[in-house]
């Protein structure tokens, strides 16, 4: 699985339900188009997190990368509904922050680690 990490701030902090609202309603609609599996939104509690890192952080699940650029590209037209759809999240952010990060160890290391230890 490949997590597509985001983090970020609101332009104004009044706006969070309304920033999760058009996060659900976006995400839901890649999901529904096929290639993103899952996705999370989570606010930073307490205070607690690297000051880097925005208050909001959202992981979406894609099993390939060909998924991810499947999802990139269907977003990258900013035509019709989806752009719609992802102008009114990031209409309200700031801050962006990215990362891709992949399960580990991976079906093919993991493959390659068993075959290690039983001496294939």
């Amino acid at each position: 699985m490949n997590h597509y990490h985001i983090w970020c701030n609101l332009k104004q902090s009044h706006d969070d339900l309304r920033f999760a609202s058009a996060v659900r309603e976006y995400l839901d609609g890649l999901r529904g188009s096929g290639g993103l599996a899952n996705w999370s939104l989570t606010r930073r509690k307490l205070g607690f997190g690297h000051p880097e890192l925005g208050e909001f952080h959202l992981v979406l699940d894609f099993p390939t990368l060909a998924d991810l650029d499947r999802a990139f590209g269907e977003v990258a037209t900013r035509d019709g509904e989806v752009e719609k759809l992802h102008a009114r999240v990031y209409s309200l952010v700031c801050d962006f922050r990215a990362a891709l990060y992949r399960d580990f160890p991976d079906a093919e290391r993991a493959a390659r680690a068993t075959e290690t230890l039983h001496g294939a």
